[in-house]
């Protein structure tokens, strides 16, 4: 059987498969190796996993894709689209339940305290915790100016320590955090309506 041949049969039956996986079993997602053969998943085990479907969104939750609910506020807190993607892909690889050992919650890694001062009730839910966390973003880039690896270093390590430091903090996590986010940026805008 060919590589092309071999491809489209996994294509045929992932896509077979999805018919009859209610989406509220688990989401799916997606890895393309070197040799161009495209894996999936339910359990991603490193970070070149990509999210390919979400999980049906919980009660009381809006019925949005990533896409559309990244696009909505976005829009509403004037940032670039790819920006608040980037920021998605560093903090959370697109997993809406991660919990980080610091206490940050969801997609868009909210600490406690955020969340609750941006009026986020459930951080786990994907549209709450992207309003919440493009609400946050828009308010370091106005208090630094619109200066994008201050408002990042803030995002990461907090305002005060960006102010006390007068510049992105000299700690390997927030410079390396910087970096990654910045790499994911230039991705997404050359990538376009992608999520990977």
């Amino acid at each position: 059987m060919t590589p092309v041949l071999k491809t489209l049969l996994s294509v045929v039956l992932f896509t077979s498969l999805c018919v009859w996986i209610s989406p509220a079993d688990a989401d799916i997602y997606r890895y393309v190796d070197a040799s161009g053969r495209i894996h999936f998943t339910d359990t991603p085990t490193n970070g070149r996993w990509n999210m390919y479907r979400k999980e049906a969104p919980s009660a009381g939750s809006e019925n949005r894709s990533y896409r559309d609910i990244i696009r909505h506020h976005a829009s509403s807190y004037r940032l670039e689209e790819a920006l608040v993607k980037a920021v998605i892909k560093v903090e959370s690889n697109y997993q809406p339940r991660i919990v980080s050992k610091k206490g940050a919650q969801g997609l868009m890694q909210l600490i406690p305290e955020t969340a609750k001062s941006l009026k986020v009730n459930n951080p786990f839910d994907p549209s709450e915790n992207i309003r919440g966390g493009s609400e946050y973003l828009r308010r370091m880039l106005d208090l630094f100016n619109g200066d994008l690896e201050l408002a990042l270093a803030a995002y990461n390590s907090g305002p005060s320590t960006v102010k006390r430091y007068g510049g992105i903090p000299p700690y390997d996590e927030t410079r390396n955090y910087v970096k990654r986010v910045k790499h994911y940026l230039d991705y997404y805008r050359q990538a376009g309506d992608t999520l990977l």
